[in-house]
């Protein structure tokens, strides 16, 4: 089974920025994306990208944060552009094969006002 080590996270000023890096042990996958939880809410999907290279960013992200790979690497990145206090949260990278999906431990994103 693959594993997934994130990496980047850390407390930031607003307008900020921070790349989360997320390596996986095995193959890519059929999409590696980032998803994110903030205190009393629901996990919500921030972005991903397809094995072919599509992406998909969530429309409170889209224009300022940015998804790319590293296929050489099995390496998905996450650059977070004009951070705001609302983008605090655990950010969560997932792989996913077919029906399944592997999660990473998750890495603490603060944006302080």
């Amino acid at each position: 089974q693959v594993q997934l080590v994130e990496s980047g996270g850390g407390l930031v000023q607003a307008g900020g920025s921070l790349r989360l890096s997320c390596s996986a042990s095995g193959n890519f996958g059929d999409s590696m994306g980032w998803y994110r939880q903030a205190p009393g809410k629901q996990r919500e999907l921030v972005a991903n990208i397809r094995s072919a290279g599509s992406t998909y960013y969530a429309a409170s992200v889209k224009g300022r944060f940015t998804i790319s790979r590293d296929s050489a690497k099995n390496t998905v990145y996450l650059q977070m552009d004009s951070l705001t206090p609302e983008d605090t949260a655990v950010y969560y990278c997932v792989a996913v094969f077919g029906l399944s999906a592997t999660w990473g431990q998750g890495t603490q994103v603060t944006v302080s006002s």
